[in-house]
């Protein structure tokens, strides 16, 4: 089936299967598409795009791109538009990247951002090592966090 998940108003998840069909994609507003892979294929769309180039490999450093994703969703939904978080299945990696921008940008705990993400799409289900990146990823947004108030109070 093919379909695009709504996570917040201006972030869709799903697979490549489904990013890939223009008509989707149009219907759904879609201006901007992450592909979180090496080979999955981008939409014939004249859209914005971005590569993550990772396998779903738990070794994998998807980490390094967290804050590049997170800062693109948020211009492209300031912009007034809507990306696209896809991988082949739309199950680990696509999930990671969501995951990470509701923690940087909606200011959820990583477990609230996961849960938000499952429930739009029930079948995501990041790798061990792309879990273990993100609580490391929770902390460090905590510890930016203290260090920008204890910056404004001082």
């Amino acid at each position: 089936m093919l379909q695009l998940c709504k996570l917040t108003d201006s972030l869709l998840i799903s697979n490549s299967r489904s990013a890939c069909d223009d008509g989707l994609l149009s219907g759904e507003g879609v201006t901007f598409c992450i592909n979180v892979s090496k080979q999955q294929p981008f939409p014939g769309l004249r859209i914005g795009i971005l590569r993550v180039p990772v396998f779903d490999d738990p070794a994998e450093n998807i980490h390094k791109y967290f804050d590049r994703c997170a800062d693109a969703i948020e211009g492209a939904g300031k912009a007034g538009g809507k990306t696209l978080v896809y991988c082949k299945n739309g199950r680990s990696r696509s999930a990671t990247i969501c995951t990470a921008y509701l923690m940087k940008y909606r200011h959820l705990s990583l477990r609230e951002a996961f849960e938000l993400v499952k429930s739009a799409r029930p079948a995501v289900e990041p790798n061990e090592g792309f879990w273990e990146q993100l609580q490391r990823y929770e902390g460090e947004l905590q510890s930016r966090q203290i260090g920008a108030n204890s910056s404004t109070n001082g």
